[in-house]
């Protein structure tokens, strides 16, 4: 049996003495405001461009370390220079989202991407807590209603597809919103709250998943049916895993047990599929069928995936104490431990090759900011300390 009082004090530590202070140390912008999550190994700046959903991120990440952990006025000096920059700067007129700026705050790429918005969202209703602003909260709501009426079309002008040749919708919305509602609720009426879960867990668990399988597509037909083209048998196991974690959470709130173990059956099935049994880790992407994908980065192993599959886990350990659950959990987190973390500079590394060496060294850039892991980190502590508990 795992010794859970080890297990949540090595994700405890590593959060707060190692990549907290990193991003601490290293990321705020004091002369333009806002962070640069352009660092290389050692911390140092190779890009200085600011990317909105990063800077969301990081909002959302020291306040709710202020909210959940503790009230140092460092991490609510540190949201609020972010939270700041973002306010000043990455919205446009219309309440859309930037996806990136330049240094001193000036658009560079238009909101073209919707999860601009909802990393905006989530991070003023966060922020709105911490700071005790009701600015915030107006701008997070707002945020949210905006993208619940760009659902239907959420890039709009910048839709680069042809939709009447080959309709699709993605798995990617449905899936952010069942985190993202739970992360508003104390904001939105009941009745709104309700409705959107059980419309994002509808989505999920009966449009874009396989009974029969039990693996998430990323791409669907508008009436849920599987389309046989590269984006039509696409898998992410990581996407499909960390949707999993939101619905357990939506499954405890409402006290929906078999919600719950379907959520943890697909984890399991998605893990058996996704799991390289040559070296070890979770595969990138896959096709279903098992073609080669567009993508020529399948193989890789990335942070984010293997953090989101540990909280999937041991949050699914905790709720229904399926073994299933905790064998598979030792054995990602003896990967992830082996693999991710960089004792001589501190943080994680974010991309491994398939045999799980450093592909690349950076520990921020376009895509990997200040977020995946910390939020990890602390849902595993929180977990792990629950149990020890008992």
């Amino acid at each position: 049996m795992a010794n859970f009082k080890k297990l949540a004090k090595q994700y405890k530590t590593s959060l707060l003495e190692d990549v907290i202070p990193f991003w601490m140390e290293h990321s705020i912008d004091q002369q333009y405001g806002g962070y640069l999550t352009c660092l290389n190994r050692d911390g140092a700046v190779f890009d200085t461009d600011k990317f909105t959903w990063l800077q969301a991120r990081q909002v959302w990440t020291f306040s709710m370390l202020y909210n959940k952990v503790e009230k140092r006025k460092e991490w609510l000096e540190t949201a609020n220079h972010g939270a700041k920059f973002l306010r000043q700067h990455a919205v446009d007129s219309q309440g859309n989202w930037y996806f990136a700026l330049d240094r001193t705050g000036r658009p560079l790429i238009q909101p073209y991407n919707i999860f601009s918005d909802c990393f905006a969202a989530m991070a003023f209703a966060q922020f709105a807590i911490a700071a005790e602003d009701q600015t915030a909260s107006y701008l997070a709501l707002q945020t949210y209603y905006n993208i619940l009426k760009r659902l239907p079309n959420p890039k709009g002008s910048y839709e680069k597809k042809v939709p009447a040749t080959r309709p699709i919708k993605s798995f990617a919305l449905p899936m952010i919103l069942c985190n993202l509602t739970i992360e508003l609720e104390s904001l939105l009426p009941a009745e709104t709250v309700q409705m959107q879960l059980n419309f994002a867990t509808s989505e999920v668990m009966k449009v874009f998943l396989d009974p029969q399988t039990k693996l998430i597509s990323e791409n669907v037909s508008p009436t849920g049916t599987r389309i046989d083209s590269f984006d039509g048998r696409l898998i992410n196991p990581g996407h499909a895993i960390e949707a999993m974690w939101f619905i357990m959470d939506i499954g405890q709130r409402s006290e929906d047990k078999a919600l719950i173990n379907q959520a943890v059956d697909v984890t399991l099935a998605t893990l058996n599929f996704g799991w390289d049994q040559t070296y070890g880790g979770i595969f990138y992407f896959l096709d279903r069928h098992g073609s080669p994908t567009q993508q020529l980065e399948w193989d890789q192993k990335l942070w984010w995936v293997h953090l989101e599959t540990l909280v999937a886990l041991m949050t699914g350990y905790a709720l229904t104490g399926r073994l299933e659950c905790l064998e598979w959990f030792q054995r990602v987190h003896q990967y992830t431990w082996d693999h991710f973390p960089d004792p001589a500079f501190g943080e994680w590394y974010g991309y491994l090759n398939r045999r799980g060496e450093v592909l690349l060294p950076l520990k921020g850039g376009k895509w990997k900011g200040c977020f995946h892991v910390p939020r990890a980190l602390y849902r595993c502590w929180k977990v792990l300390e629950g149990l020890n508990e008992y």
